[in-house]
């Protein structure tokens, strides 16, 4: 039996026991909790397809189970943590955050089928938008009586938030990766978006840190910038 080839797999497997876990919890009542297992997942997925390129144990299977894994902690998660923050008072509208988990599914199937995003992405990924979800999440869970959290209250922000992000999904948006590895060179333009990310992740910090907020508002602010970044760059033509 060859154990190093089931060595990705078992590092799937563990993002998919924090999703599952990370679910109980805000189901809870502690999105907190269910956000820190949503980053140990995320930890997970990035280290499973590096393990299978070092290893070179790379399979079917494994691509499957990536996305399973995914469809729990990136996308059946984050519709919930959302979901958690409505209030029956809104009627159906309460119910709009679980759309991401519909639109999670469809761009996990879309990026299994599709060749072209090998290097970067078509649409928001969905760790993305997972960790939109859950830094909201816990920093209303956190700070209830902050301002944010007021304007989350209301029958607008979360459902608006939940329909912005199911469209960014299946966008046809270029999006970049911060995976390294594979084929081609990043081109000049990843490059600068990455940047450009980095910068957005560093003042984010700063910012936090100068003012004593919750860490959960700079890693709201990186990605929220992360889907800036590639808004923008999207809207200016690309010099070939």
């Amino acid at each position: 039996m060859n154990i190093r080839k089931h060595i990705p797999d078992s590092i799937t497997s563990m993002n998919l026991l924090c999703g599952v876990m990370g679910v109980i919890l805000t189901m809870e009542g502690r999105p907190d909790l269910g956000f820190v297992l949503m980053i140990c997942g995320a930890v997970f997925d990035f280290f499973d397809g590096l393990a299978a390129r070092l290893l070179k144990a790379s399979s079917g299977i494994g691509k499957e189970l990536d996305s399973l894994a995914d469809m729990v902690s990136f996308g059946v998660l984050p519709s919930l943590m959302l979901f958690k923050l409505g209030d029956p008072s809104w009627g159906v509208l309460r119910y709009v955050p679980l759309l991401i988990a519909v639109f999670s599914a469809l761009r996990l199937a879309k990026f299994n089928l599709d060749e072209r995003q090998h290097q970067g992405f078509l649409g928001l990924p969905t760790p993305a938008s997972a960790m939109v979800c859950g830094s909201l999440a816990y920093y209303v869970h956190s700070a209830p009586e902050s301002l944010l959290s007021s304007w989350c209250q209301g029958p607008v922000i979360i459902p608006v938030l939940a329909v912005v992000l199911s469209a960014l999904l299946v966008c046809e948006i270029p999006m970049f990766s911060m995976k390294f590895g594979g084929g081609n060179k990043a081109s000049k333009r990843d490059v600068t978006k990455r940047i450009s990310f980095v910068a957005i992740c560093a003042i984010s910090l700063v910012a936090v840190l100068v003012t004593k907020s919750s860490w959960a508002l700079a890693v709201l602010a990186a990605f929220v910038g992360y889907i800036i970044i590639n808004l923008v760059f999207a809207l200016i033509p690309s010099r070939t």
